[in-house]
């Protein structure tokens, strides 16, 4: 059954949660035993996303917790899931990441995203102005260009950051990442684990115009998904209400941390309500190891992804760890 996931890596998506009751210090040693645990168990990737303004994830600055894990790990490759590039001077993000780079040669991804990552009101006090989405392209090629090998004519160079030529990703949760992901010839990762309805098409899209480039030569797609693995079925379901609460928050506008797992969400939730979770966390994964396989190699066969990302919203964090254990045995170790 799981032929398919053993021919492709996992990776992890850890959205630094505060949880009830803990605060952001308390987020960052979860991070760093998550990613820990993580390389014991052969994951390719850990990824850090950057959120401003949210209660429930400390990953705002997201270089310096990308610094703080590598520092705490060896071997497994760290990164952006993602740096949301609007947000930023191209010149910046090439010189922090450059220094990552240099500090830990050969582990460090930069996965970019279109989006603010925050409100609008957040979104004027991080750049005092508001910089057009529209200029996403240009900006991804001049940071592109900052990490190449620079003539040496270029009268801007990144220092550090030239030369490094780390690993640059586009992030999408529609087709618009597909179509330049595919011709600037990058690896492409689709947020399905909150947007899925792009899903199929922006794939398709992505592997039927992609343009080989010098750093890739054929279609890289990995696509990230909420998992939620027990021991056993019931104990999987009580921990996904921590997700759901979570995912109803959105929805509802009313984000608050990660909150304890319940024995029901009946009173929490009204129908509408669980029917927009529902839909907007469709490619979820909940149940013991042997159910979670049966729909991990189901969605592998349907997508044909590269890779798998794997997010977990759990409370508890022997839980968490436990849940991407009972999923170890099942992918290609890195």
């Amino acid at each position: 059954m799981a032929d398919k996931l053993q021919q492709i890596p996992f990776s992890v998506l850890d959205l630094a949660p505060i949880v009830a009751g803990g605060n952001a210090a308390d987020s960052f040693k979860r991070s760093v035993s998550l990613a820990r645990h993580a390389e014991k168990l052969g994951y390719k990737r850990v990824w850090y996303a950057e959120h401003h303004n949210m209660e429930n994830i400390a990953s705002s600055a997201t270089v310096l917790l990308i610094a703080h894990v590598a520092e705490n790990t060896h071997t497994i490759r760290v990164g952006s899931g993602g740096i949301m590039l609007p947000n930023h001077a191209p010149l910046i993000v090439a010189e922090q990441f450059g220094t990552l780079a240099t500090l830990f040669p050969g582990r460090v991804d930069l996965g970019l995203g279109r989006a603010p990552g925050t409100d609008q009101m957040t979104s004027l006090a991080l750049r005092r102005y508001m910089h057009s989405v529209d200029q996403f392209p240009a900006d991804v090629q001049e940071l592109r260009d900052y990490l190449a090998t620079p003539d040496r004519n270029t009268p801007v160079k990144a220092i550090p950051g030239m030369g490094t030529e780390v690993p640059i990703w586009l992030l999408g949760s529609s087709t618009f990442g597909a179509r330049l992901a595919a011709r600037l010839g990058l690896p492409y990762a689709f947020a399905s684990h909150f947007a899925p309805t792009y899903l199929m098409e922006a794939l398709r899209i992505y592997r039927d115009e992609f343009v080989p480039s010098a750093s890739l030569s054929s279609p890289y797609a990995m696509a990230c998904i909420n998992v939620m693995a027990a021991d056993t079925t019931a104990e999987a379901e009580r921990l996904a209400t921590s997700f759901y609460q979570m995912a109803r928050g959105i929805v509802t506008n009313e984000r608050r941390p990660l909150q304890p797992p319940v024995d029901s969400m009946d009173g929490i939730w009204d129908e509408m309500e669980k029917a927009a979770v529902m839909q907007m966390m469709r490619y979820s994964f909940i149940g013991s190891a042997t159910q979670v396989e049966a729909g991990l190699e189901d969605f592998v066969t349907q997508t044909g992804v590269d890779e798998v990302m794997i997010a977990s919203h759990i409370y508890d964090n022997e839980a968490r760890l436990n849940s991407y254990s009972l999923l170890a045995p099942l992918f290609k170790k890195a």
